[in-house]
C-alpha cells in the first residue's frame, strides 16, 4: 500500500535510468522504515517546483511591473554547454576562489555556503514561510531568468541525500510529480534532460512548459547540511525561457553549478 503512493504519473522514460538500468517505467522504491515521513521533503520539493508554473513573462519595463515580478520571485522559491560537466570544474573553481571575471563570489556566513553569480545581478530575501531561509539572485533588467536558494528543515532519518533513494530515481520522482501533460487539457509538461550525484550533492536538469508558452529550462542542485542543532534542506534552482537562453542559459548553469558548503 505503501509504495502506490509514490506511483506518480509517469509517461517517459528516465533518461538517468537509460544510462543505467536500460530504459524502463521507474516506481520508487520505498525500503524504509518510516515511507510517510520520507515522502513528506520530497513532496515540499515538488510543491516549490511547481512554483515555476505560476511565473508569467513580464514585457514590461515600467518599475511597478518591474516591482510585482520581483516580489512574485521572492515569495516563492525559484526553482531549468553540458550541465553535467561543469559541476565538478565548478565546484573546483569555487574551492580556490578562482572567480571569472564576469562573475562575483556571494557568500552567506549564516547558512554557510558559496555561490558564484553574475556581475550586476541583484540579491534579494524572500519570505521563508515553511521554509528556513529563501534568497534569490535576478538581473537589474526586467527578464524571466534567475537562481535561488532555499533552505528547509529536515528530520533526524535524513543525514545524507542517500536518504531520499539514488539519484535516478529521486530526479524521476520529482520531476514525474510536476508533470501535468498527461490530464484533459494538458497542463504542465516536466521532463527530465539529465541528473548527476557528486560533491555530495544532486543535481538535476530538467524543462517545464505550459501549453502555448515559452519552454523554461531549470537546473537544481539539492543538498543536505547541519547547522549543529538539525538538518537542512538546500535547494538551489537556476531557470531561464527559452527565448533568454543565449543571453542567460550559460551563466545560470554556472552559477548552479559552483554552489558549495562553507
Amino acid at each position: 500500500m505503501a509504495s502506490s503512493a509514490w506511483s506518480l504519473h509517469y509517461h517517459y522514460i528516465s533518461p538517468c535510468l537509460n544510462k543505467r538500468a536500460g530504459g524502463g517505467l521507474l516506481h520508487f522504491p520505498l525500503n524504509t522504515a518510516n515511507p510517510k515521513r520520507q515522502q513528506q521533503p520530497l513532496r515540499r520539493l515538488q510543491m516549490q517546483l511547481q512554483n515555476q508554473e505560476e511565473i508569467k513573462e513580464d514585457h514590461g519595463h515600467d518599475h511597478a511591473a518591474s516591482t510585482r515580478r520581483r516580489q512574485f520571485m521572492l515569495q516563492a522559491p525559484l526553482i531549468s554547454i553540458s550541465f553535467s560537466q561543469l559541476i565538478t570544474s565548478n565546484a573546483l573553481a569555487v574551492a580556490e576562489i578562482d572567480v571569472p571575471q564576469d562573475f562575483r563570489d556571494y557568500t552567506d556566513e549564516v547558512n554557510k555556503y558559496k555561490i558564484l553569480i553574475p556581475q550586476g545581478w541583484q540579491v534579494g530575501a524572500g519570505e521563508p514561510n515553511s521554509f528556513k531561509s529563501i534568497t534569490a539572485f535576478y538581473p537589474e533588467e526586467a527578464a524571466n531568468s534567475n537562481v535561488s536558494v532555499a533552505i528547509s528543515g529536515l528530520g533526524p532519518d535524513f543525514t545524507r541525500m542517500e536518504s531520499f533513494g539514488k539519484v535516478e530515481a529521486f530526479a524521476d520522482t520529482l520531476v514525474s510529480g510536476l508533470d501535468r501533460s498527461w490530464q484533459r487539457p494538458p497542463g504542465v509538461a516536466a521532463k527530465l534532460i539529465d541528473c548527476k550525484a557528486a560533491n555530495g550533492m544532486y543535481y538535476i536538469e530538467y524543462t517545464l512548459q505550459n501549453p502555448g508558452e515559452s519552454q523554461r529550462h531549470l537546473f537544481t542542485a539539492i543538498g543536505m547540511a547541519t547547522n549543529g542543532w538539525y538538518n537542512r534542506l538546500y535547494t538551489v534552482t537556476g531557470q531561464y525561457v527559452e527565448e533568454e537562453a543565449e543571453k542567460y542559459g550559460s551563466r545560470i548553469e554556472k552559477a548552479v553549478s559552483s554552489f558549495r558548503f562553507i
